[in-house]
This record gives C-alpha cells, structure tokens and sequence, in this order.
C-alpha cells in the first residue's frame, strides 16, 4: 500500500512498573505507585488538550506502554478511554492494546478490561528458562504465563501477543530452543521477537562489563535468530518485520504504523511521538508530568505540541527519509513501496539510490520488484548493514 496517512495512532505511556528489569532504563518507576490516580487524571487532561488541536483526526489504534501498564486498574482504564472516545473519533474496529507482566493477571482482570474495549494484549514472557529470567532479575516464572494466557483466553481474548528475548548472557541454543517451543506450545497469535541490546546504565551491562556474565556471542546470535524463523515459519507464522511474526490477519497495526513512519500521538512520561511534523519526547519524572498538565493549560491553536514535551525536533525531508528507509526496510514482506516512495518524496526508491540497490542485491541481501524493495532471507540477518548502505547517503 502507498504511504499515507488516513488515521492516526495513540502512545500511552505508563512508566510505573512492578519491578526493575536488569535490562531496562532507568524511566520506570517502582515506588510512585501512590501517583497512579493523579497520573491517569494528567493523561486524559494531555489527550483532551491535544484533541483540541486535532479534534477531526480517526484514530485507528491505542497501545498501553511502558513499565507496567497493567498496574492500572480496569476503572482507570476506562477513564482514560472514556476520555479518548469524548476528544477523538476512534475507528469501530480500532485495535486497543495492552502491555502485561505474566504476574498476577487474573481472569475477571482481564474479563474487566476486554468489556472496556481491549481486544489485543501483549504479555512478557522473555523466556522459557528460568536462569534467564534470573538474570533479567524477573518475578514470573513460566506457570505465571502459562496462567496469564489461560485467563485471558477464558475472558475472550483472541489477539495475544508472546515477547520473547533471544541472545541473553550465558543463554545457550539449547536453552533458546526450549523458548522457541515453549512459545509454539502456547499458540500466540502474535510473537515478537528481540535480542538483546545491552543498553547503557542498565545493571545487565554493568555486569557484563565486569565479567560478572559472559558477552553474548554474534555467531550464536544468528544461529538463535535462524532456528526461530525456521521454527515460526513451519508452525504457519508469517514474518512481516525484523522482529516480529504474525498468524495470518495478526500484524501489529499498531507497530505498522511506527515502521511506515506515519504520525503518531506520545502521551505519558517518557512518552515520545511524531506529530504534526515533529518528533518528540515529554517529561520523564511523573510527578514533573503531572505538574506540568495541572492549572490552566495554554489555549489557542497555535500550540501544537503538548505542555508536557520536554524535547521537540522539526523533522525536515532529509530526517523523513533517513527514518522511512530505515524503518521501511524492516518490514520483511512489505518493505519500501515503490509507489508509495515516490509519491512521498517525488522520486523512485531505486533511482534515488542506484549504486547501493544494485550492490545489495548482487550480495543477494536485497528483493527488488517493479512494487517494492525489500529484504531477502539472509539480508535479514544483515539487516542493520543492509540499513547503512543506503541511510548512510542522506545528509542530514
């Protein structure tokens, strides 16, 4: 399909969690949890403001994010989804999704959520090996997912998505096999699938730059990513991005939108979002969030972006096409659309970037139709180099 933006996707950040992840930054927040009421009252006020500004804008999809979202209660949800429903036209089969930790999901938690308007929920179950979920220093084990997907299929839901991590320290291919079919055992509609990225100023790679554990190794990490997509794609999964694999009619509209490098709205702390030309990202401390939504917001439309924004980039047609390759290309199935390319930008993908389309695909890394550029099976693997051979041309 040609790029275009007919509707608009919302980002709700939750930033309070149940635990610190030795793999996550530092923007989740274990003791504010006394601030959740004032916290969802400040999002709807942010939704209602920027409503204002974008009152006639569909909205085609919302996804609950961040550190725990699911420390909500089904009665905050619902007002912040009342709010939602009163500020904005929201599409009849918009996909309403959540982000859960396996612990302590009951089933009338879910049943309670599903009458609200959720029909997609994202569960955490990052492995099946429980040194690992050690490591990742977790309190689930896998009978807590076994039962979060128990009750959230006896409340109806049939659009469940597995987060799975591959690539973890010390995690042998052994180990990833038993994920990769514990994961198949569980039948998901949807996986997504990530190795792990040692981020800076997380405990994880503290203890890796210490060799306090073992630098996971690259070959295992694509022996590891190759065994998944064998495994997904003989269970009838379809690999649509990079990441992640869907039964059929299961792709993440949600996260389509991200790849298609279309609008979104980012409320919440720490949220980020790309809108009205903008990319941007708000306050990180919730109670500086919820300070700066109190009293009296400013009117008038010519404020665009939310009181909230901590940081705000103008994105010129340079940064917009350095981010539609970039993003594009991760789509396995879909990948840049010709047609789509150019009416966005005014001239062909492929005329644009001759010498780098020819040497891709002399590599055999890259598929290029009269339709569409994308990925071949093992540019997959290369995918981040694939990448550079074209973004690395735009001057930004």
């Amino acid at each position: 399909m040609p790029y275009k933006q007919s509707a608009l996707s919302i980002y709700i950040h939750v930033p309070f969690c149940s635990v610190r992840c030795s793999y996550c930054a530092f923007n989740t927040y274990t003791d504010l949890e006394h601030l959740i009421p004032a916290y969802v009252d400040a999002l709807c006020r942010e939704l209602k403001w920027l409503a204002s500004r974008a009152a006639d804008r569909r909205i085609h999809t919302v996804y609950f994010g961040g550190g725990t979202p699911s420390r909500l209660s089904p009665a905050q949800f619902e007002q912040v989804l009342r709010q939602l429903h009163d500020s904005y036209s929201i599409d009849d089969d918009a996909e309403i999704s959540l982000e859960a930790n396996p612990d302590d999901l009951s089933e009338n938690y879910f049943r309670r959520l599903k009458c609200i308007g959720f029909n997609r929920v994202s569960i955490g179950m990052q492995s099946a090996n429980a040194a690992i979920l050690r490591i990742f220093e977790r309190q689930h084990d896998l009978g807590a997912v076994e039962n979060a997907l128990r009750h959230a299929r006896r409340a109806g839901f049939d659009n469940i998505n597995l987060d799975v991590i591959f690539g973890s320290p010390a995690e042998t291919l052994a180990d990833w096999k038993k994920t990769v079919d514990t994961t198949l055992r569980f039948a998901p509609e949807h996986v997504s699938m990530y190795g792990l990225e040692l981020k800076g100023g997380t405990r994880l790679r503290h203890q890796v730059d210490a060799g306090e554990l073992p630098r996971p190794d690259d070959d295992d990490f694509a022996d590891m990513y190759e065994h998944a997509s064998e495994r997904l794609a003989a269970a009838g999964y379809e690999q649509y991005e990079i990441s992640s694999w869907g039964q059929p009619g299961h792709q993440c509209r949600h996260n389509l939108q991200y790849w298609r490098n279309l609008e979104y709205i980012g409320v919440g702390a720490g949220a980020h979002g790309f809108a009205d030309g903008y990319r941007y990202s708000t306050i990180t401390a919730p109670e500086r969030y919820i300070a700066a939504l109190s009293g009296d917001l400013p009117q008038g439309s010519s404020a665009k972006l939310t009181p909230a924004v901590a940081k705000a980039e103008r994105v010129d047609e340079a940064q917009e096409l350095y981010e539609t390759i970039m993003m594009g290309l991760r789509m396995t199935r879909e990948g840049i659309n010709r047609a789509g390319f150019k009416q966005r930008f005014g001239r062909d993908f492929v005329e644009m970037f001759p010498e780098a389309t020819e040497r891709m695909k002399a590599a055999a890394l890259l598929r290029v139709t009269f339709e569409r550029v994308c990925l071949s099976q093992s540019g997959r693997l290369l995918s981040n180099t694939v990448i550079r051979e074209f973004v690395d041309r735009i001057k930004i």
